[in-house]
């Protein structure tokens, strides 16, 4: 099915309200802009001195909204060359460049022999929502991976859609989720503060329809 063009608004921070064109693939199933504020409003208005990695970055909006709101740094983790230039080109645009690297590898080869330095990390995970069936045990093995890999305080997340794998997720009792119509969040990990942030509420109904979007990229 052809792509169609579109754009993704940055919401806030010193980039607030940049624009970030893409190509949006029809069999693709979107991130609601509604599930990207709650990601952020989680993790608070300022990420300053926080390592950064979009994994499966597809568009890059949320590791671009991470750098927006003060992140030291962000990696993107990119297999799709088109995507990977694209990405490129919006770091350069919008000034950026300088604390963003994009890796074009495959997420699963990069998780197994990562190791970050020392300092807070958040990893951010959005794997294609067939991936969270279709390749359910190499999305386990990488999750253990990066679980050992992080550093003390730092925090795992993982978009993802209702599947069996869910309940196979390493260190099943340690995960936090909120729900955002079909977009689950899980986070695993981050400082004691964080605890009383997060519960194991479904949240409050279905996301309403709204037309700016990151994409889930397939990698296909």
């Amino acid at each position: 099915m052809p792509s169609k063009k579109n754009v993704v608004r940055i919401i806030a921070g010193e980039l607030r309200g940049r624009m970030v064109e893409c190509e949006v693939n029809p069999r693709l199933r979107p991130t609601s802009q509604r599930a990207r504020e709650a990601l952020f409003s989680i993790l608070g208005g300022d990420l300053s001195g926080v390592f950064f990695v979009d994994v499966f970055a597809g568009t890059g909006v949320i590791g671009m909204e991470a750098l927006s709101r003060g992140a030291e740094r962000c990696w993107f983790i990119e297999k799709d060359p088109k995507l990977a230039v694209a990405l490129e080109k919006h770091l350069k645009l919008f000034r950026i460049a300088d604390r963003g690297v994009v890796s074009r590898l495959d997420a699963y080869r990069w998780a197994e022999s990562w190791k970050p330095m020392p300092g807070e990390w958040i990893v951010f995970l959005s794997p294609p929502f067939p991936d969270l069936t279709g390749r359910a045990e190499t999305m386990l093995a990488m999750i253990d991976a990066l679980q050992k890999a992080l550093p003390e305080g730092s925090t795992l997340i993982l978009q993802s859609e209702k599947c069996p794998m869910l309940e196979q997720l390493p260190h099943q009792d340690q995960w936090r989720k909120r729900k955002y119509g079909r977009n689950l969040l899980w986070f695993w990990g981050g400082s004691p503060a964080d605890e009383g942030e997060l519960d194991d509420s479904d949240g409050n109904g279905e996301d309403e329809e709204i037309p700016e979007t990151d994409e889930n990229e397939s990698g296909e």
